[in-house]
Parts: C-alpha cells; structure tokens; sequence
C-alpha cells in the first residue's frame, strides 16, 4: 500500500475559499485503478496559517505514479486553481510506503 500527501500553508483569513476549491473540483479518482481512498486534512491554525493535507491511499506506488501520468490527473489539475493570496508558497508532497497496518 502507498500513501501520497500534499501539504498546503493557506491563510486562515482565506480557509473557506480553499476548501470551497476542493469541494467544487473534480477528481476523477475513482477512475484509476488501485487507488483506495481520498481525504483532505485540516489542521488547527497557527500563526494566521492552517495547514491542509490531500491524503490519498494506493494499493501500490507504481498505480499512484501511473495516476500521476494519466489524463485523468491533467484533467483534475487543470481545474484546480487556487485563486491568488489564498495559499502560502506551493505545497509539498510527501510518499510513505506502508509498513504496518491495522484495522479493527
């Protein structure tokens, strides 16, 4: 299994109109095979920033790369503009290979 994450520093002025972006954009996720699960995280802000983080779950990380090479990942960033002011700098993403997991 495979985790893919991307950070986002919005300003917390701004917080809703970032969500409302993701809220409104399509995905097209579900299209893609392996792909497991989509979250987007909300952190408690801190000095005028709230951190974001997209989450998503893989069954492997080559089908995580290969979503990043399709035209459904062109097509889902193609609309994703953030509108200028709302995010501080770009986000950074993070892989994880899973190691352990557990469920109830």
């Amino acid at each position: 299994m495979y985790i893919a994450m991307n950070q986002f520093s919005v300003n917390d002025s701004r917080h809703l109109e970032f969500e409302e972006v993701w809220k409104k954009r399509e995905r097209f996720l579900r299209e893609m095979k392996g792909f497991l699960a989509f979250h987007l995280l909300q952190g408690e802000p801190q000095d005028g920033i709230r951190t974001y983080i997209s989450h998503s779950s893989w069954n492997s990380k080559e089908e995580f790369l290969a979503w990043t090479e399709s035209e459904q990942f062109r097509k889902a960033h193609a609309g994703a503009r953030t509108p200028p002011g709302i995010t501080v700098g770009p986000p950074k993403f993070s892989g994880y290979e899973v190691i352990l997991k557990e469920l109830p």
